[in-house]
């Protein structure tokens, strides 16, 4: 490995240097340790809205150098390359000791925001590794890359990716494939998994060290607060209520909610097998591993409650008897998912004012796109454009587009009557009512089509299509003719394809 780069000028890549909150906890925490050379390494994709979380000019980008940095082939100043160790449950059941087995924290920088951590994914293996080769390959790098960018321009809570580095290094998985390391952005990596590591271990007194770390470090307003343990347990359990919302509201599948994948911050973390909805069923599973379910759309707020109660049990010996612990996570969680989806829904429907029974009309309206199974996100764009109220003798014409996501267009024009209906009582105005709506309603999402298209390109040296999906997904709410094959309906070779936890 080369020696470390020097400080320089403002903004460039010798000007990130980095300090290590997560390194000046005690060794129980971590393994220090470098990460891996990568051979002939090339930069495949980057996103500049990233690089200005930290500061960076995008011009960077062009140096070899910047390939060198975030391939792991040379370290920025400060850095202190770390593996963090953490437990979790996988599909349901104890898995004992994970850890970033291909994951290095290289260190945390300062910005406006806060500090934000820098960690390499598929960097080489690490003690928590499991006899497997520590790296990642290009597919899964691509795919996290820009889901991780297109949910953060959705306003999903996630981590963020600033580049993927590539590499002609064979990885064996189903079949071989080549290497890649993807750099992510958060303000913390810890997960839920992380307390449940030392729960298990018994070590009470690492586990109070791992809950001062959060609330020091990212909720210091709890310390205030008469009983500081607890208050992070409910914390994390409202930003997590509203994550799911938002999950469900955009039609987002996850694909593997196993502990150790989700965000003590309410982040969304890890993007393996996931997916955007297409024509809607509640009961999509997008992950071929998951043979029965457990993580299906519409288990997905179940799941998270489960998983906090798996929190709360580790977070047992810092607050007291289970029965207190749970609780605090059914006073906070369900509230907040309510709330958040319920608002989430009536901006899609271009509803401004909160009226009873308009919980009836969501579920009766997902209820219709389940039985027709209609387009999601194509449904909630294409209603932005119908005007609210209509001459009985037009609506055939107006309502067309809509009408023709429908088998049954009857079902379609009951259920506009009841949504223009609904829009009268608030005395929406379509002028106001139109633009919001299309503020609210994606015409592109990250569908597996398109990733699964990039990708095929990329594998044959072609990155052109990545950067074309990355500047389309940047901006998912705007109209772009030149983009226009994005928001197509999929065609008919993506009903074959599948994603799976290998990565």
């Amino acid at each position: 490995m080369n020696a470390p780069l020097t400080r320089s000028p403002l903004s460039s890549l010798e000007s990130l240097c980095l300090g290590s909150r997560y390194g000046r906890l005690p060794g129980a925490f971590h393994t220090r340790l470098p990460p891996s050379p990568l051979p002939s390494p090339h930069l495949v994709a980057f996103s500049e809205e990233a690089a200005a979380l930290i500061g960076l000019d995008p011009q960077e980008a062009t140096r070899p150098e910047f390939v060198e940095v975030f391939a792991g082939n040379r370290l920025l100043a400060g850095a202190e390359p770390l593996a963090a160790v953490y437990g979790g449950h996988q599909f349901g059941s104890w898995s004992g000791r994970l850890g970033d087995g291909r994951a290095h924290l290289l260190g945390d920088i300062d910005t406006p925001q806060g500090r934000l951590d820098l960690q390499l994914k598929g960097a080489g293996p690490t003690p928590y590794s499991r006899f497997a080769d520590g790296r990642a390959v290009l597919r899964s790098s691509l795919r996290e890359f820009l889901c991780s960018e297109a949910m953060a321009a959705l306003g999903v809570p996630t981590t963020r990716a600033l580049c993927v580095i590539g590499s002609p290094l064979p990885v064996q998985r189903e079949q071989t494939e080549t290497a890649a390391v993807l750099t992510r952005i958060a303000p913390s990596f810890v997960r839920f998994g992380t307390f449940e590591y030392f729960a298990d271990k018994e070590d009470v007194a690492s586990l109070r060290t791992l809950a001062d770390h959060v609330i020091d470090q990212f909720r210091p307003q709890l310390r205030d607060t008469v009983r500081p343990f607890e208050s992070l347990l409910a914390d994390v359990a409202q930003r997590t209520g509203e994550l799911i919302a938002h999950w469900q509201a955009v039609g987002f599948m996850h694909g593997v909610m196993n502990t150790d994948n989700m965000s003590i911050l309410g982040l969304t973390l890890d993007y393996g097998p996931f997916a955007f909805m297409d024509a809607f069923d509640a009961g999509r599973i997008c992950n071929h591993s998951d043979t029965y379910g457990r993580y299906a759309f519409r288990a997905q707020p179940r799941i998270a409650n489960w998983n906090l109660y798996v929190l709360a049990d580790a977070l047992g010996p810092l607050i007291g008897h289970p029965d207190l612990t749970r609780t605090l996570v059914d006073a906070a969680f369900q509230p907040a998912f309510d709330a958040q989806f319920s608002l989430l829904m009536r901006r899609r429907l271009g509803l401004v004012q909160a009226h009873p029974g308009d919980e009836d009309f969501v579920g009766a309206t997902l209820g219709l796109l389940q039985l027709q199974r209609v387009d999601y996100t194509n449904f909630f764009r294409t209603l932005c454009e119908l005007p609210g109220t209509v001459e009985r003798e037009q609506r055939a014409v107006r309502d067309a587009a809509l009408r023709d996501l429908f088998a049954d267009r009857e079902a379609c024009d009951a259920w506009l009557i009841g949504w223009r209906a609904r829009l009268a009582r608030e005395g929406s105005v379509d002028a106001r009512r139109q633009p919001a709506m299309r503020a609210a309603n994606p015409r592109y999402v990250l569908r597996n089509w398109m990733a699964e298209s990039a990708i095929r390109r990329a594998r044959e040296g072609d990155f052109g299509e990545v950067h074309a999906l990355l500047d389309c997904l940047r901006r998912p709410f705007d109209e772009r003719p030149e983009h226009a094959r994005f928001a197509a309906p999929p065609p008919d070779w993506a009903s074959a394809l599948t994603v799976s936890c290998s990565s």
